[in-house]
């Protein structure tokens, strides 16, 4: 499990940042560290780290627009983004995950916690899940790529995340059939996540954003979940 793998923390408050750090090295997890907003988009270029465990509340630059700035970057945009909040208000989760965040911790959280999560997404960014793996599936102006984990409409590459390419995968796999919302957690996410059924709303609205035109391929069936348009073999 990706023990090799390297994790950006951005805080400000030292005694997080110390703790972030001692508990992912302790994991074995290569960690760099950034105190505000520039620091953190700066050493995410530099480094390219596999995460990013994210603190909202940053001086200069707040975690938000630090999130949508890498997101916009195509060397950054594919990079899983961990956010962290003391808030713990809803509002600042949506907004997290509106912009492309995979999970969310709240202040005060336990090591373990920590842990977990940083594996959980780890996994979910390594694992290739969906239809086709080693092929090249075009769906009208779609075209996904599984094997090099790239998508592209009307000729354009889409950068998604893992999650987003994760999900476009799980749907598309089902070929037509409608997935409830928990199953799509379960399939896209995995059974060890801690997010709950109505985030899969918002993935999916920025899934259709991103995919513009083929956006309309995800079809929503009320009071059931979600469904891609069959593909005709």
């Amino acid at each position: 499990m990706q023990n090799n793998a390297s994790i950006l923390v951005v805080d400000d408050e030292v005694d997080i940042l110390n703790l972030l750090d001692y508990n992912l090295r302790k994991a074995g997890y290569t960690v760099f560290s950034a105190k505000d907003g520039p620091e953190a988009i700066e050493l995410a270029k530099a480094k390219r780290p596999d995460l990013i465990v994210l603190d909202i509340m940053l001086p200069n630059m707040d975690g938000t627009e630090v999130l949508r700035r890498l997101k916009a970057d195509g060397s950054t945009s594919g990079i899983p983004v961990i956010m962290l909040t003391a808030k713990g208000e809803e509002v600042d989760r949506v907004i997290g995950f509106e912009l492309g965040a995979e999970d969310y911790i709240t202040k005060p959280f336990s090591p373990r916690e920590l842990a977990l999560r940083v594996r959980a997404v780890l996994k979910r960014s390594s694992e290739d899940r969906g239809p086709a793996h080693d092929k090249v599936v075009s769906f009208n102006d779609l075209i996904v790529d599984f094997s090099r984990h790239r998508v592209s409409v009307k000729g354009q590459e889409v950068m998604l995340s893992s999650t987003e390419f994760k999900l476009l995968s799980v749907l598309m796999e089902a070929n037509g059939r409608v997935l409830a919302r928990d199953t799509i957690l379960d399939r896209a996410w995995g059974q060890d996540c801690y997010v709950i059924p109505r985030t899969v709303d918002t993935h999916v609205r920025r899934l259709r954003t991103k995919l513009k035109s083929a956006g309309k391929f995800i079809e929503t069936v009320r009071g059931v979940g979600y469904r891609f348009k069959e593909l005709k073999s």
